[in-house]
């Protein structure tokens, strides 16, 4: 692949990077087709992972341009990775744009953008959200997250059900067992958001751990969130 023969982009420390492809390549893990022009990451070994993978595809895109809005949205979001694609011509990688977590972009572009324009973008990233799901599955997905995890806050359970469900995600929201609603695979699923929202999960992979290894150290968290709304009781964040 491309990007394993090209000199690694520089990156500052603590910065995730990520690649828009040029061609074809397929996930390291779960062995999804990434077609040129998909965004990736890299394992260990120098391997193409999909975005769900690499625990990136909650993200979403911010393209260059305004370099005020891409600031403040950098510093607002706890997880962000730096966009890059390689360049022919100039023979390096040039930076594309960042991912950023939705509510960062949305707090930026809030400060940095007027009304109409916040508003016209916004709309445009729900579109694109709701183009990659089945309107009555995210229904009937959020139900089993309510019924499951009583304690979930309410507005969580359809967050989670949407970006679970995402017909193209990859995410364990489309396999088999979730389109049975079964209760394990659904857990898997709110288990991935209790990771991002109520531990340092998010504040391990800037700092250069391992996924794998940033988890293991986290799941006591995750487990007692998960019990507690089991319970039907809340939980704080942090």
């Amino acid at each position: 692949m491309e990007i394993e023969k090209q000199p690694a982009p520089d990156s500052a420390p603590g910065e995730l990077v990520v690649f828009f492809v040029q061609r074809d390549a397929e996930c390291a893990e779960c062995g999804r087709n990434l077609p040129g022009g998909a965004t990736i990451a890299l394992n260990k070994e120098g391997k193409p992972l999909c975005l769900a993978c690499a625990d990136l595809d909650h993200l979403d895109y911010l393209p260059r341009g305004n370099t005020a809005l891409t600031r403040r949205a950098t510093r607002y979001s706890r997880l962000r990775a730096v966009v890059v694609q390689w360049s022919r011509t100039r023979k390096r990688y040039e930076r594309q744009g960042i991912l950023a977590e939705p509510n960062a972009i949305e707090r930026a572009e809030a400060e940095r953008l007027g009304d109409a324009d916040r508003r016209e973008r916004q709309r445009a990233r729900r579109a694109c959200r709701e183009a990659e799901f089945d309107r009555e599955y995210v229904d009937t997905f959020a139900a089993g997250i309510r019924e499951n995890f009583p304690g979930c806050p309410p507005d969580n359970p359809r967050r989670i059900a949407e970006h679970a469900c995402r017909k193209y995600s990859g995410r364990v929201g489309r396999s088999a067992a979730v389109k049975r609603f079964e209760p394990k695979a659904i857990a898997l699923a709110v288990a991935a958001a209790v990771r991002h929202e109520f531990t340092n999960y998010d504040e391990l992979l800037l700092k250069g751990r391992d996924r794998y290894d940033a988890r293991m150290l986290v799941r006591g968290r995750v487990d007692d969130v998960l019990d507690a709304w089991r319970a039907g009781r809340q939980v704080r964040t942090g």
